[in-house]
């Protein structure tokens, strides 16, 4: 029996606050079926909206790296194919959730796609952590971040979430 696809999503943005006029300039996603990551869909987009001194310190993504890359309407069909109707997984999931809609309602699209966080089931099943961020969560489950991932890249955060999700749901091995 062929195991319901989910797609685990992280985005990277301009700042932390739609209402300050954040955006979306990242977006990472990966399909997971049957107890494994079977597809990723990843870009960088090029929103035209200044990147905070905040927001690069954490990410390093600069305006210069987006220059060139998908402008939101062409990034946001491809996340849209890619995603369908599959139910989506984020660590801190009201964060992902609400720039990705921003981000939709501003090109006339809607995302019905039922939510589910890794921030929320990790507070669950270990509340004796010391915080429940991506990589403490993931270090605690797993031992150290895969060689080569980046911490707070859309697609590595994307891979370390759903890895997350998986062993905190016990799918796969």
């Amino acid at each position: 029996m062929r195991e319901k696809r989910h797609i685990v999503v992280d985005v990277e943005t301009t700042g932390i606050s739609i209402m300050r006029g954040g955006r979306v300039i990242e977006v990472g996603v990966v399909a997971v079926e049957n107890g494994g990551i079977v597809a990723e869909f990843d870009t960088l987009i090029d929103a035209g909206a200044p990147i905070s001194d905040g927001a690069f310190r954490v990410h390093g993504i600069s305006e210069a790296m987006l220059a060139g890359k998908p402008a939101p309407r062409e990034a946001w069909r491809g996340f849209l194919e890619f995603v369908a109707d599959a139910p989506l997984i984020a660590h801190n999931a009201p964060f992902d959730s609400a720039f990705i809609r921003h981000e939709l309602a501003r090109l006339g699209k809607r995302l019905p796609n039922r939510w589910h966080c890794t921030v929320r089931l990790a507070r669950k099943h270990l509340p004796h952590l010391p915080n429940h961020r991506l990589e403490t969560v993931y270090h605690h489950l797993f031992g150290p971040l895969p060689g080569g991932a980046q911490s707070h890249r859309a697609l590595d955060d994307a891979r370390l979430a759903a890895r997350v999700w998986m062993a905190l749901e016990g799918i796969g091995g």
